[in-house]
């Protein structure tokens, strides 16, 4: 058998003290999560989470640092995720903008509001994300080194 973890991205945006998540259904549950979802082939980490973002909130953002990288075994089904949480500052809402499948809707919650729906949440990694952000945990985005295929200098 062949492990193979999933390489994923989150989105903490903050509008006058309140978070975009989106209300999805996952394994037949409604739950609570940031704008997140899997880096798809040939896609840049940071192009991931600004595709993301838009797919489930409708919000065009602009990433701004990273807030860390995380890593959950989710019991449900025994994989291991690799969470890229990043910030980002919300530019523009487009209302015609289609909403992935699985998601009801795009909520902005406070940190407060969401604590409460702790039960709700998809992963413990919601509520940790958001926690660091607000301890003021930032990286530079150029944190991530992701390797082009374009010939360059060798080190």
């Amino acid at each position: 058998m062949c492990w193979t973890p999933h390489a994923t991205v989150a989105t903490i945006v903050e509008r006058d003290g309140r978070f975009l998540l989106v209300e999805e259904i996952s394994d037949g549950q409604r739950v609570i999560n940031q704008p997140a979802g899997h880096v798809e082939e040939h896609e840049t980490i940071l192009a991931a989470a600004v595709r993301e973002t838009l797919e489930e909130t409708r919000w065009h953002v602009v990433p701004e640092h990273l807030v860390g990288l995380y890593t959950y075994r989710a019991p449900s089904n025994g994989v291991t995720y690799y969470r890229f949480c990043y910030t980002a500052r919300a530019l523009s809402e487009d209302p015609t903008a289609r909403l992935d499948s699985d998601i009801v809707r795009a909520i902005w919650l406070t940190r407060e509001e969401l604590a409460a729906r702790h039960e709700q949440l998809r992963s413990p990694l919601v509520l940790r994300c958001i926690d660091d952000y607000l301890a003021g945990r930032r990286f530079p985005l150029d944190f991530v080194v992701e390797h082009s295929e374009t010939p360059s200098t060798p080190l």
